[in-house]
């Protein structure tokens, strides 16, 4: 199955390097490289993630450390929409339920 990743997740995954970086720029690199192995992980079984209706329709997510991957699942393809801290406002993120673009 195809990976891919919105410019929001991209700039999400740049912020959350820029924040490790400030006090260990080595595992801000390697952490990153491990959120992107998780979301491979996720496009090998998108389907055995929870639904997140609440937050627009078809998201899933998963869980890795304190941050979580949102993601949408096609037949052929796995979109990560979003990556971002648990204690984030995650409604106010997807916009109180509409489907990121």
């Amino acid at each position: 199955m195809r990976l891919g990743f919105t410019p929001l997740a991209e700039q999400d995954l740049v912020s959350i390097a820029d924040y490790i970086a400030a006090d260990n720029p080595r595992r801000a690199a390697s952490f990153v490289q491990a959120l992107r192995q998780q979301c491979e992980r996720i496009a090998h079984n998108p389907a055995g993630y929870r639904l997140r209706p609440e937050l627009g329709e078809g998201i899933r997510s998963c869980a890795h450390g304190r941050y979580v991957v949102f993601f949408i699942a096609s037949a052929n393809e796995v979109v990560v929409v979003r990556i971002l801290h648990g204690a984030r406002d995650l409604a106010a993120q997807f916009g109180a339920g509409e489907t990121p673009s």
